[in-house]
């Protein structure tokens, strides 16, 4: 059996990744936590799997380049967005993951409309943005499934996700501005 039979195996598991968005939301907004947190999981697995099996076997297609990070952010600003509502982080933290993405979006798009496309290609900063917010994700997520505190290290982690998501913000609207030639 030839591995290019599977050639959209790691499309798959993406929309499966982009499909457990509404189910951790609905465990959030219910609050059951153990279960939130063990779809998380799953769906940090699924991007690693489907990562590794696209770049390993050479199953990368155009689709999954644009498909995996939708379905990483949806469940990225889905789950800030759900842990504001049920205020188990300040709702100002989730205002500015979303914002972000929506400013980065909104430049994109408006470089094509003058027809000056922007390479997309992540910064160093942008990816220690996700990194650190994805973890305070499921650190915040793990504190509520396995009732324990994160004490002092919650308003930490909350001020570093803060300062490097509007870090990241910067990044790419400067190097917006300077594509752009304003």
């Amino acid at each position: 059996m030839s591995l290019s039979r599977f050639g959209s195996l790691p499309n798959l598991i993406t929309l499966a990744r982009l499909f457990l968005v509404p189910v951790v939301i609905a465990m959030i907004a219910t609050q059951r936590w153990p279960e939130a947190f063990l779809v998380f999981v799953i769906a940090g697995i699924s991007d690693a799997v489907d990562g590794w099996l696209a770049k390993t076997f050479k199953l990368t297609t155009e689709l999954g380049a644009f498909l995996d990070p939708v379905a990483d952010k949806a469940l990225l600003v889905s789950i800030y967005v759900a842990l504001a509502i049920v205020q188990v982080i300040p709702a100002p933290l989730a205002i500015i993951v979303v914002a972000r993405d929506l400013m980065i979006i909104g430049a994109i798009v408006m470089s094509w409309l003058v027809d000056k496309p922007v390479e997309i290609k992540p910064l160093l900063i942008s990816k220690l943005n996700t990194t650190v917010q994805i973890s305070f994700a499921a650190l915040v997520l793990a504190a509520k499934a396995f009732d324990f505190s994160l004490n002092g290290w919650f308003e930490i982690l909350l001020y570093l996700v803060a300062t490097l998501t509007l870090a990241s913000l910067a990044a790419y609207l400067w190097r917006w501005i300077r594509h752009i030639g304003l």
